[in-house]
């Protein structure tokens, strides 16, 4: 997801990533060789006989550091802080909370480079993305932290001189589980909506990556918040599992694949516990005949290969009118073709390493079996080993495009969550809508035209919680973003979020007598 930026300051030359991870590893403030659990205001360590889980740098292929993985006890303490830091939390006004959020996003701010380069360094991405996906991450706690101020409830007057009002009150200690491919992004746009309410979080990331978290944990711990405010907790599905079933969690919020998104919302089902769900897609982006050619090419590419393909919301299924796909697919490949692959620390690159080994293998695989199904590799889908020695284990491909694709190839109807591209024909705008919205997933769609009325038009018809019109991935932190069907539950940022984080109490007020029937 890629948030619209006016400026991005504090740019610095980008260094190669065994010399950046070098210099945060020996960091005091970024050091991956401490544990990388935290509640009760520190970095804390899990039993010997706990799980260890080697964790990798996508560029280098190499170790970069060993998981501790958080067992019933670990979560027990850390929710435990949590509960505690929610007594005093939420006894706080929201202009007290406020000061603090404004102060962590400052801090944030000062630290821009360096939490970039060490998500480059954990996940992959190039540093351009980085320093974007950390600017978000400012912009929502900032935002957050004005709603945090004005919350409020409503009143209501009622015959006789009574009346009634609502209160919106904290649910209490919540859990973030985030996802591999905006590791602080999505702690930020977890705990900021939950912490501007007056609750606590514990945050489970990623085991693939684990690091920039316990940043984020601590940036609010420096900024002034109780101990336990923001907690981080690290494991795989069997943490996640603790969490969800603990009493005393009042609220799951889950970035993630659709499977496991339905065994979250089994769990929490079983406390009866809310939960925010963004789950997968496999999103249309319509093109018509009358678009501006030069910026549907530009929102193809968008849609299809920010951050190596791994973004939730990509518009995977490309829909051509038919009398300019050729001109369309030329350019597209041509631009492709030109993608700077290789060292993510480099202002050059624009497509890093993908997340994992057995993730790039199982990318590689859709497009070997697009290809057995009929459908025409036009460029790219191969591995790529960069011409640095150091990057030679890293985990790359070409970026590819496919043509002659049919609505009933795989490459069409599952998530591929890699930088694979499905381009489709099509003549009416009908036809295409009943195309596009046949499917279980509704997270994101695009249409790009000049005729206004077509554009709102076809918006209408789309089944999709995220539409684009003559534009692809731009996620303000300002608009609500979240899917349709089994994309998901609920939404991320915007003011609607502070619904999903917070209860309403109605306060009735009698100022006459009791009218009794007894």
């Amino acid at each position: 997801m890629f948030q619209r930026l006016a400026a991005f300051p504090g740019r610095r030359r980008a260094v190669a990533p065994l010399a950046a991870a070098a210099r945060c590893v020996s960091s005091g403030s970024v050091d991956i060789t401490a544990p990388l659990n935290f509640w009760a205001g520190k970095r804390r360590t899990c039993p010997e006989e706990g799980s260890k889980e080697r964790v990798y740098e996508p560029a280098t292929g190499r170790v970069l550091c060993h998981l501790d993985s958080c067992g019933a006890v670990e979560v027990n303490q850390a929710v435990k802080s949590a509960k505690s830091a929610f007594d005093q939390w939420s006894k706080l006004s929201g202009m007290e909370r406020a000061r603090i959020m404004i102060e962590a996003a400052h801090i944030v701010e000062a630290r821009r480079e360096e939490i970039a380069e060490m998500e480059v360094v954990n996940n992959g991405k190039s540093i351009t993305e980085a320093r974007m996906d950390v600017d978000s991450a400012r912009l929502c706690i900032e935002y957050y932290a004005g709603m945090a101020s004005i919350l409020a409830g409503q009143h209501i007057q009622l015959p006789g001189g009574s009346f009634a009002y609502t209160r919106r009150e904290p649910l209490g200690v919540c859990v973030g589980i985030g996802a591999w491919n905006y590791p602080f992004m999505i702690a930020s746009w977890k705990s900021a909506p939950a912490l501007a309410c007056g609750n606590s979080m514990v945050f489970k990331p990623s085991p693939v990556t684990p690091v920039t978290a316990v940043l984020l944990a601590e940036i609010y711990a420096k900024a002034g918040a109780p101990e336990g405010l923001l907690n981080v907790v690290q494991g795989g599905q069997e943490t996640g599992s603790l969490l969800c079933h603990h009493p005393d969690v009042a609220k799951v919020s889950f970035t993630g694949s659709v499977p496991t998104g339905q065994k979250i919302m089994e769990m929490a089902s079983k406390g009866v516990k809310p939960v925010t769900l963004e789950l997968g897609g496999k999103s249309p982006l319509l093109i018509f005949q009358d678009s501006d050619l030069e910026n549907a090419v530009r929102g193809a590419l968008m849609a299809n290969f920010l951050s190596q393909g791994q973004v939730c919301s990509n518009g995977t299924r490309v829909y051509v009118q038919r009398s300019i796909l050729p001109e369309f697919v030329k350019e597209v490949v041509k631009r492709t073709k030109a993608i700077q692959i290789g060292d993510p620390m480099l202002e050059s690159t624009r497509m890093g390493a993908l997340v994992s080994r057995p993730h790039l293998d199982k990318v590689l695989s859709f497009v070997d079996q697009a290809k057995k199904e009929g459908a025409k590799v036009l460029c790219g889908g191969e591995p790529f080993v960069p011409s640095d020695p150091k990057l030679k284990g890293g985990y790359y491909m070409t970026p590819c495009v496919l043509g002659d694709c049919t609505d009933d190839m795989t490459c069409v109807k599952e998530e591929i969550f890699g930088p694979v591209m499905s381009v489709l024909s099509f003549e009416t705008e009908e036809e295409v809508l009943l195309r596009a919205n046949d499917t279980t997933m509704g997270l994101a769609a695009g249409v790009f035209t000049r005729d206004v009325s077509r554009a709102h038009r076809v918006v209408e018809h789309l089944k999709a919680g995220s539409c684009f019109i003559n534009n692809y991935n731009i996620t303000p932190v300002e608009v609500p973003f979240g899917g349709f069907k089994m994309s998901g539950i609920g939404r991320e940022n915007g003011q609607v979020t502070i619904e999903h984080y917070t209860q309403l109490k109605t306060v009735f007020v009698e100022m006459g007598d009791v009218d009794s029937l007894f």
